[in-house]
């Protein structure tokens, strides 16, 4: 089994690197191959004895539903991106693209969030006030929005802040006329550090929300 999904990932990363591909293209050639290793494991999992058909027709359905859940990068979607690296300047927020063809945009503690707290500053107003209105500009991608917290205080404390510090920010975009459907919500409490615990820094860079912005790939 472990043979058979190290070649699936191996047939992604091929798939996606190819020269004459479109981002487009990568995009969900990158979806595909991963759906397929995810595909090979359950199809092998759930074989009985007849692992290398199952482990074939694993791949091929988790192939498909890659492709369907691939992200486009269009020139919209670049020009987004630049929007929004230029309203955050000079703020602390990071715009990137991801490895999946999505806008990730990391607000830090220092750019968001006080201690504890779950309301937006009001620096980071300002700069949402400009994400909104290029997330209207082109309005079909989603969005999901993912809270985080430091290691300091219990889960029982950390989880519902993480929410909450996702949700105020939901909430706030919405308010400048995002549509709520097109927005996702989670929180990851004190369990996805990007920096060690044990430093003013570190806490602060751990406290924290994500915005992933998507554009589906086309079908067919």
């Amino acid at each position: 089994m472990q043979r058979t999904t190290l070649a699936a990932l191996a047939v992604a990363l091929a798939a996606a690197g190819c020269a004459n591909m479109t981002e487009t293209q990568k995009g969900t050639a990158t979806g595909a191959g991963i759906g397929a290793a995810v595909g090979t494991v359950i199809g092998v999992a759930t074989a009985g004895g007849n692992t290398g058909r199952s482990a074939a027709t694993g791949a091929a359905i988790g192939a498909g539903l890659g492709a369907i859940g691939g992200y486009a990068w269009s020139k919209k979607m670049e020009d987004q991106k630049k929007s929004m690296e230029q309203a955050s300047q000079g703020t602390g927020i990071a715009v990137n693209q991801t490895a999946d063809n999505r806008i990730k945009v990391n607000i830090p503690a220092d750019a968001g969030f006080d201690v504890g707290r779950s309301d937006i500053r009001p620096a980071l107003r300002n700069v949402l006030d400009k994400f909104a209105g290029s997330m209207n500009e082109h309005n079909v991608t989603t969005i999901q929005i993912i809270g985080h917290t430091d290691s300091t205080g219990t889960d029982a404390i950390n989880n519902p802040l993480s929410v909450n510090r996702a949700q105020s920010t939901r909430d706030y975009l919405a308010g400048r006329g995002v549509a709520m459907q097109r927005m996702a919500i989670d929180g990851r409490g004190a369990r996805e550090p990007v920096a060690p615990n044990d430093s003013d820094s570190g806490r602060a860079a751990n406290r924290r929300v994500e915005i992933y912005i998507g554009e589906a790939a086309p079908k067919g």
